[in-house]
């Protein structure tokens, strides 16, 4: 079997394969979502979904399903599958489904007697049209196919119901017909590769159950409407490609457009390519502009979630392009906003106090991952503009006569923990939040270490982050419990256990000493870790909730009091760098060994956004996440470089130690290693190309080689007893070195500017 394939014994079982989802989207914001057999069971699937701006400015289901009937004989198989009230599934086409796999684009494999049909489907790239592919593998006798639309026109969060203001004519076009149901609508169009008699025969099909919906609390019931069905031979080897877009095609070309946009596709062949393209799904292009959707299906660009995903979404998609224009999009919003002046506090809903603290260690990450775009020279004076707004800023948030950031009100929610219920946060967190304050100090001496030499900046600027560090540990650290408070008013501190603290811990400049970071750790590893990543609040807590369910008052109650995130845990291993580096490579892999799974399991090559407090951990929430695919990608980022690294080090160190001639060391006193020498063969060490050369070169000097290098190796060479074991010994300890993670040598970095 493929990497991601599924036989007929998994396809024709309903409870499982109604709970795998397919999930395609594109560049232009529009997406296509359904089960693993084409049954659509949210109010969020449809076989194509479209950003209408000059509608609403949300999503809307278009084309809800294309059914499809075989006809042999005059039997008609109709291979389509929907539910209706009672718990029946008609017309069961599931049970004519032989495989589903996704190498390179979603295809069902269907088997009807002496037929086998194939179905495609791929999302054009660059604009709102889905794609299906209808080919015949085989058949024995004379062949009809049949396709019948079902529309909905409606927002992805609304449900459609039979009405009479419903426009429910249709207008022929070549090889097809255009629907408009509502004003303000534009024309969707359903186009066929060949020649196809369409049938006009306008119908409601009425109450349609979403039994997911049903689940969350919602109303589940649906009237789609079908305006006919078009009908057409084929023979075997034959493919026909039906079309639905909001303009019209020339029919002609849809054949090549078909391969061109298959050949574009990277494929998802494995656990590496299945995270890259799932981060590719997350970008969305808006004219000039660049955002990052939240997760799907039913979040939209929110700007905390972009900046924390930004720098390891990159990760394999990077291009100056990409980061420029989704940074400048979210610059602009966040100075906007910060300088508006607003006194509502519902105008600060997407920059609450953390957020333009986020767009520094934004800015931070990607100057650490990506040298080569000089990301600060790009934007280091809209984030010194930012500074100072936010230094000035009085109204959903100030900053204190300790320096500290506090958050002004609890009538909303102020932190990345942004559940509501009837209007009001679960978790309002006013006063001083912890990783608040964290990031707070990591902006200003991020920006200070950017901007030496600009002393009226510096000064200011200095004094403040003191004034910071001192009032941070004060305010927040439990000395008897040996962990941070999660949030700090006047006359009042949080002491849950909860992951806030971990940020804390992990910045690049931190105000913990290593004692009380490798504290954090112990309270966070015995409360909150699970194989999935941190639970948002200790099991210990009377308001630990153990499973993310039922409605939605329920389920956002569980959100953030014992629901599991998966992104935390890159705060985890950053934290844990700092005290215990040698750790990181083996949780770093378990992590991943642990999530590779996922990709067969709710949505197909996706990583939900929560996990349940307690087992069996099932992903819950949105089925595609930002923040759960960047925290993954970075893992992978991190298990390449081990990988790498050790691979390349270990090998030239083993034939080095093995063809050294004890002979020929030098004396004692040359070599001796200086601090510049240690210095720079720390540098050389980096597995580089031409420094693994290097490298090797002289670890493994040949009979001519050693005369001509005898000076320049005498300086290196070890102590004249035991020379062997010296160099393997030195070999080893590179290994070692090597493979520590970026986040460890960020952390020393931090350690020292402290």
């Amino acid at each position: 079997m493929g990497y991601l394939e599924f036989d007929k014994t998994e396809l024709v079982n309903l409870e499982n394969s109604l709970t795998k989802e397919v999930l395609r989207t594109n560049r232009a914001g529009s997406y296509s979502l359904t089960t693993l057999i084409g049954c659509n069971n949210r109010k969020y699937h449809g076989l194509l979904v479209c950003p209408l701006p000059q509608v609403d400015g949300g999503r809307h289901v278009l084309l809800s399903s294309l059914d499809e009937t075989i006809i042999q004989h005059e039997r008609e198989f109709n291979l389509a599958l929907h539910k209706y009230e009672g718990d029946n599934y008609e017309p069961k086409g599931h049970k004519y489904v032989t495989e589903f796999y996704t190498n390179p684009i979603p295809t069902l494999i269907y088997g009807v007697g002496g037929v086998v049909l194939k179905k495609e489907k791929i999302l054009v790239k660059s604009e709102p049209r889905m794609l299906v592919r209808y080919t015949l593998l085989d058949a024995h006798s004379e062949t009809k196919i049949r396709f019948k639309p079902f529309l909905a026109f409606r927002n992805i969060h609304a449900l459609s119901k039979a009405n009479l203001d419903a426009n429910t004519k249709v207008k022929m076009v070549d090889n097809g017909i255009s629907s408009c149901m509502y004003q303000g609508y534009p024309d969707l169009y359903i186009q066929t590769s060949k020649k196809c008699e369409f049938v006009s025969a306008p119908d409601w099909y009425y109450n349609i159950e979403y039994i997911l919906e049903q689940k969350r609390g919602y109303d589940f019931k649906e009237d789609l409407f079908v305006p006919g069905y078009f009908e057409a031979p084929i023979k075997k080897g034959e493919s026909i490609i039906v079309s639905a877009g909001l303009s019209e095609i020339k029919t002609n070309t849809l054949k090549k457009k078909f391969d061109d946009e298959v050949s574009d596709r990277t494929p998802r062949n494995s656990f590496e390519n299945c995270l890259i393209n799932g981060a590719a799904q997350l970008f969305l292009n808006e004219g000039k502009e660049t955002r990052i959707l939240a997760g799907y299906p039913w979040y939209p660009a929110r700007t905390r979630d972009a900046l924390i995903a930004l720098p390891n979404l990159l990760y394999k998609n990077e291009t100056p392009m990409i980061y420029k224009s989704v940074l400048s999009t979210l610059i602009s919003q966040i100075t906007n906003t910060l300088a508006s002046g607003s006194t509502n506090l519902d105008d600060y809903a997407d920059c609450r106090s953390d957020v333009p603290l986020w767009l520094v260690w934004c800015i931070q990450q990607i100057d650490k991952q990506y040298p080569q775009y000089d990301v600060w020279k790009e934007f280091g004076k809209d984030v010194k503009k930012v500074m100072n707004l936010y230094l000035e800023h009085k109204i959903s948030f100030r900053i204190d006569e300790n320096g500290m950031v506090y958050n002004t009100s609890d009538a909303v929610a102020n932190t990345w923990m942004n559940a509501t219920i009837h209007g009001r946060p679960v978790m309002p967190r006013n006063g001083y939040a912890v990783e608040t304050n964290a990031l707070w100090y990591n902006a200003i001496m991020y920006v200070l270490d950017k901007s030496k030499g600009d002393k009226t900046f510096g000064k200011k600027w200095a004094e403040l982050a003191e004034k910071v560090k001192g009032s941070f540990v004060a305010t927040f650290w439990n000395d008897e419990r040996g962990y941070l408070a999660d949030y700090v008013t006047y006359d009042y501190a949080n002491t849950q256990v909860r992951p806030n603290q971990l940020l804390a811990c992990a910045l690049d400049y931190t105000m913990l000493d290593k004692h009380q970071i490798k504290a954090v750790l112990r309270v966070v590893e015995e409360q909150l870790m699970t194989a999935y990543g941190i639970r948002s609040l200790t099991p210990d807590d009377p308001r630990y909730v153990s499973h993310y369910r039922g409605t939605e008052e329920q389920r956002e109650n569980a959100a953030f009091n014992g629901s599991v995130w998966p992104w935390l845990y890159a705060a985890y291993i950053d934290a844990l760098a700092k005290i215990q580096p040698r750790m990181i490579e083996s949780l770093v892999n378990k992590f991943l060994e642990t999530f590779e799974p996922e990709m067969r399991t709710a949505g197909i090559s996706c990583i939900s956004e929560m996990y349940h407090g307690d087992p069996p951990y099932h992903g819950k929430g949105a089925i595609s996440f930002a923040l759960s695919f960047a925290a993954l990608l970075y893992m992978k980022k991190l298990s390449n470089t081990f990988a790498g690294e050790t691979a390349v080090e270990a090998k030239p160190a083993k034939k080095a130690t093995a063809k050294k001639d004890p002979k020929k060391s030098e004396p004692k006193a040359k070599a001796e290693p200086k601090k510049n020498a240690a210095k720079k063969e720390v540098k050389k060490a980096e597995p580089k190309k031409a420094a693994v050369k290097k490298e090797v070169k002289k670890a493994e000097p040949k009979k001519a080689a050693v005369k001509a290098e005898t000076k320049k190796a005498s300086a290196k060479a070890e102590p004249k007893k035991a020379a062997a074991k010296a160099e393997a010994k030195k070999a080893s300890a590179k290994t070692a070195k090597k493979a520590e993670p970026k986040a460890a040598k960020a952390a020393a970095k931090a350690s020292k500017k402290k």
